[in-house]
């Protein structure tokens, strides 16, 4: 294991602000949410081409079709179109900032293991024996390379519960959702230049 000094300013930020957490959290989720429901508004409901009945002299009300949104069979009204934009709106620097909360928390939990590097020629065992290694053994682990090579890929994608993420495409939801979060020393001083506060 590496003996890294973890960087104050990414690592051991002032006291976080939950409701920024929340937002980058729901954020990551929002931006991943499929758009599957829809409704038929009265312009998509088949039939009601022919008017009910005539406009005067029934005593009824006047009605043009019988797609009418209040009638049974009709079209539904303010329903879900399937072309919904669910995503949230968080700036870049509101964004790093609650990564670095949300490092702050992991790094005063001691979820937080730095190893010098990870070496695979691409067999899943590598990976395995790596994590067993790092006490991440069996736990939801978001491991930290500079690089994703297709080795590296290959080594982790049939390790349950592992994330094999880099650097800038860290979050929040990642960190949170973590049991072990483990940087190779590349990973840790790429995190700490992307986020440091003077950038």
């Amino acid at each position: 294991m590496a003996t890294t000094k973890l960087a104050d300013d990414v690592f051991a930020v002032d006291v976080p602000n939950h409701e920024l957490l929340r937002i980058a959290y729901e954020g990551y989720l929002a931006a991943g949410r499929q758009v599957g429901a829809k409704t038929k508004t009265r312009g998509d409901v088949r039939g009601g081409g022919k008017k009910p009945w005539r406009q005067k002299g029934t005593g009824r009300a006047r009605f043009g079709s019988t797609r009418n949104p209040i009638w049974r069979g009709g079209g539904v009204v303010f329903g879900p179109l399937g072309i919904e934009n669910y995503n949230k709106k968080l700036s870049k620097n509101a964004k790093r900032q609650a990564i670095r909360q949300a490092l702050t928390l992991a790094n005063q939990a001691g979820i937080i293991t730095v190893i010098d590097n990870f070496e695979t020629s691409g067999k899943t065992k590598d990976a395995a024996a790596m994590l067993k290694a790092a006490g991440a053994n069996d736990k939801r682990r978001v491991l930290l390379v500079d690089n994703k090579s297709d080795a590296k890929i290959l080594a982790t994608r049939n390790l349950a519960n592992v994330e094999l993420v880099s650097p800038t495409y860290l979050n929040v939801y990642y960190i949170l959702n973590a049991d072990a979060i483990i940087f190779t020393a590349d990973a840790l001083a790429a995190t700490t230049e992307w986020l440091k506060e003077d950038k």
